[in-house]
C-alpha cells in the first residue's frame, strides 16, 4: 500500500509531480493520480476517503483548491505544492498558504516538489 499519494490537479503538472517523485523514490512508497477538484469533486472524494496513505501531495495551479479540498475529506498530512501559471505561481501560493482555520495545509514553494517529497519523508519518520 502508498505512503504518500500525489495528487496533480491536471496532466500539465507533470514535471512538478517528476520532481515529487524523484525525492520519494526508493525511501517510501507512492502512487499517482489526476484529479482536478473543480472538474472531478466526487472523484477526488472517493480517492481520498478510499486511500491508505498517510500523507497526501497535492500539486496545484491557478486557484489551487486541491490541497484544501484534500484536507477538508482527511485528517491526515497534506503538503500542497504551488505550480507557476498566469501569475508566476503568486495566485496558488496564496490560496495553498491562506486556508483558512480547521483546514490545515502545509505549503512549499512553488514549483518545489522536491521539498514537498522531502517534507512527506519527514512526515512518515524516514532519514
Amino acid at each position: 500500500m502508498a505512503e504518500v499519494l500525489i495528487i496533480a490537479g491536471s496532466k500539465s503538472d507533470e514535471k512538478i509531480v517528476e520532481k515529487v517523485e524523484e525525492a520519494l523514490k526508493g525511501r517510501a512508497e507512492y502512487t499517482v493520480e489526476v484529479c482536478s477538484a473543480h472538474r472531478e469533486p466526487e472523484r477526488l472524494k472517493e480517492l481520498v476517503k478510499g486511500s491508505g496513505a498517510r500523507v497526501f501531495i497535492c500539486v496545484a495551479g491557478l486557484s489551487a483548491a486541491l490541497p484544501g479540498v484534500v484536507a477538508s475529506h482527511t485528517k491526515k498530512p497534506v503538503i500542497g505544492v504551488p505550480v507557476s501559471g498566469k501569475l508566476n505561481g503568486l495566485d496558488a501560493l496564496l490560496s495553498i498558504a491562506q486556508m483558512p482555520n480547521g483546514v490545515p495545509v502545509a505549503c512549499v514553494g512553488i514549483d518545489n516538489g522536491q521539498n514537498a517529497g522531502l517534507l512527506a519523508l519527514r512526515i512518515l519518520g524516514k532519514p
